[in-house]
């Protein structure tokens, strides 16, 4: 490529200063050329998750790879829901994304086809279970059963999140992975709409809550309903919103705290017979 130089060039006899102000808006021009990426001010595009990490291990041999997510770790009520899921690589359904980029309704329409196209297993930890082991040990359980479920024993396993599951194949923990790796994805929606599926089941039996709409979050809506009707056996009796609750409306219930700090008297009582050396240095 030949440049011409001369463009750069003042001419003969003028000044760099008037040079300059002459080649100031053909410079403008150019950079005007130049079309700035269509769309709204302040909006960032995301790149959706790809299945790149799983055809890597394909063309490894390693297959099947499984992804699991669960759904349900933050809120006050409710149980934890784990997914697996193991997609067909030639028959992935389109639009997979981290399923709180979706909205509910591509989310159950995702569910249906992922369902339909790929081996998928779900495994429920109870509030009774997130109560006794709490949340973490009760997500991890969950996750370990849901591979384990799954209808071919998986290869390889990514997982959502930094904690790796005790699988008796390779496991990799991506954080952030519902929104970088598709397998994973597509359990995350699994595991939300089973999860948004049973609230609202729990919702017809424990009416004045609000289960259908939050989900179990700590809503203002939900704490309100807490702080007025009190805990209900959905909820999770160790997070701190709950036991504000219960110490309300139920505080036979609460076990008091004992303070370590305490000092408590103790009465001494010496015989009157007994004999204290002084020189043994007591």
């Amino acid at each position: 490529m030949i440049r011409d130089k001369s463009a750069r060039k003042p001419a003969k006899g003028v000044p760099k200063e008037d040079a300059a102000k002459k080649a100031a808006p053909a410079k403008a021009a150019k950079l005007a050329d130049v079309k700035a990426p269509t769309g709204k001010k302040g909006i960032i595009a995301i790149t959706p998750p790809s299945f790149r990490r799983e055809r890597a291990l394909i063309k490894r041999g390693v297959w099947p790879v499984a992804g699991c997510d669960e759904a349900g770790r933050g809120p006050l009520a409710g149980p934890v829901v784990a997914a697996a899921v193991i997609l067909d690589p030639d028959r992935i359904p389109r639009g997979i994304d981290d399923s709180k980029r979706l909205t509910a309704e591509e989310r159950e329409r995702l569910f249906d086809k992922i369902c339909a196209t790929a081996q998928v297993s779900v495994v429920v930890a109870s509030r009774a279970r997130i109560d006794r082991d709490n949340i973490l040990r009760a997500s991890l359980w969950a996750l370990k059963r849901a591979v384990v479920a799954l209808p071919e024993a998986p290869r390889h396993v990514f997982v959502d999140g930094r904690d790796r599951l005790d699988t008796a194949c390779d496991c990799e923990a991506v954080i952030g992975g519902d929104g970088i790796v598709l397998s994973i994805a597509a359990a995350s929606i699994v595991a939300k709409v089973t999860r948004d599926r049973l609230m609202c089941a729990l919702a017809q039996d424990c009416p004045g809550y609000g289960f259908e709409q939050h989900k179990g979050y700590a809503v203002p809506e939900h704490l309100d309903a807490l702080d007025r009707l009190g805990p209900t056996v959905h909820h999770r009796s160790f997070f701190a919103p709950v036991a504000a609750a219960r110490a309300k409306h139920m505080p036979w219930t609460v076990e008091p705290v004992r303070d370590l700090f305490e000092v408590t008297e103790v009465e001494v009582q010496a015989d009157a017979g007994v004999e204290i050396d002084a020189s043994a240095g007591l």
